[in-house]
């Protein structure tokens, strides 16, 4: 097994779940079908089926798509794994992809991980109602300018920078009314788009942390193991050798905002020149070149993508 010591691997979040995907990579690889049975004994209904016929509406309630995004990211990491001897110098994952990560780098059991996931996203729904909160793009404005939008909208309610996705892409979340005045002030600021998004609770603020409380006492009876292979995590944008700190990382994950930008500069800095995007989408390659054009990056959601990053790599 050889280290490349200028090669990471990203894994992609929630809103990169399609019906149908991986659909011709398990076609070419039957052997990683092994990884969706795994799931599905787990969660205890048939994944794969959700994945390839069930509804996009169904595919997209955040305690489905967690699990599916995070199988599908762990089926395409054994591919490669299985192909070729070399591995990543390090790992990072966007969000919910850093559970991806933590399997890939040896820090937790792919069984427990998905059964952690599927609650994650259950609580992360149930700790809001449907209709309360709501997120948003802002597009083309400074992020200090997009902070300040926010702390003047918040009116005792809470609006906050969940997101920094790459310079000029910030995603924004709490309350409706709260995310609908920090828009429009944002607006005033002069960025270029404001976008709605359409998920249904507000990811990484401070509304999360009743999700956090509820899934730390889960996290408390899972086995977390020394990373094999380091991750770079959402919060510190630092690698953790130790599994207690990284239990408190992902419970702390769920309230706090996604340092993206934070994590790729990281990366950068640790001596990475290539990045892969491990999953499905190519929304973290885009992003990683939004950030630093100097980084190469390829996909892995087709076969060609797969075939061609196995044999660059080998």
């Amino acid at each position: 097994m050889a280290t490349n010591s200028q090669l990471a691997f990203v894994f992609p979040g929630q809103g990169s779940q399609q019906i149908g995907m991986l659909a011709d990579i398990v076609e070419k690889w039957p052997a990683s079908s092994a990884t969706f049975a795994e799931a599905s004994d787990a969660l205890g209904y048939d994944l794969w089926k959700l994945i390839q016929s069930g509804t996009q509406e169904e595919l997209n309630l955040t305690e489905n798509s967690q699990p599916a995004l995070l199988a599908c990211s762990v089926a395409i990491w054994r591919i490669f794994c299985a192909e070729t001897s070399v591995r990543p110098a390090l790992l990072s994952g966007h969000s919910l992809g850093e559970w991806s990560a933590l399997v890939a780098g040896g820090v937790l059991d792919f069984q427990d991980a998905i059964r952690l996931v599927r609650l994650r996203g259950r609580y992360m729904q149930e700790a809001v109602p449907v209709g309360v909160g709501s997120m948003a793009a802002i597009i083309g404005l400074a992020d200090e300018e997009i902070e300040r939008c926010c702390n003047e909208a918040q009116e005792s309610q809470v609006v906050s920078a969940v997101n920094y996705n790459s310079p000029g892409q910030v995603v924004i979340a709490g309350h409706v009314d709260a995310v609908n005045r920090a828009i429009e002030l944002c607006k005033a600021a002069g960025a270029k788009r404001a976008l709605p998004l359409p998920v249904s609770a507000p990811f990484h603020t401070s509304l999360m942390r009743p999700a956090a409380e509820r899934l730390a006492s889960h996290l408390a009876e899972t086995t977390f193991n020394a990373p094999a292979i380091p991750v770079v995590h959402n919060v510190t944008a630092k690698t953790e050798q130790d599994p207690a700190i990284i239990r408190n990382l992902m419970v702390e994950q769920i309230y706090s905002p996604v340092g993206w930008v934070a994590c790729v500069n990281s990366l950068k800095a640790s001596g990475v020149t290539s990045v892969v995007e491990c999953g499905p989408g190519k929304v973290l390659s885009g992003l990683v070149k939004r950030i630093d054009k100097e980084l190469s990056t390829d996909s892995t959601d087709s076969v060609d993508a797969l075939t061609q990053v196995i044999q660059k790599l080998s």
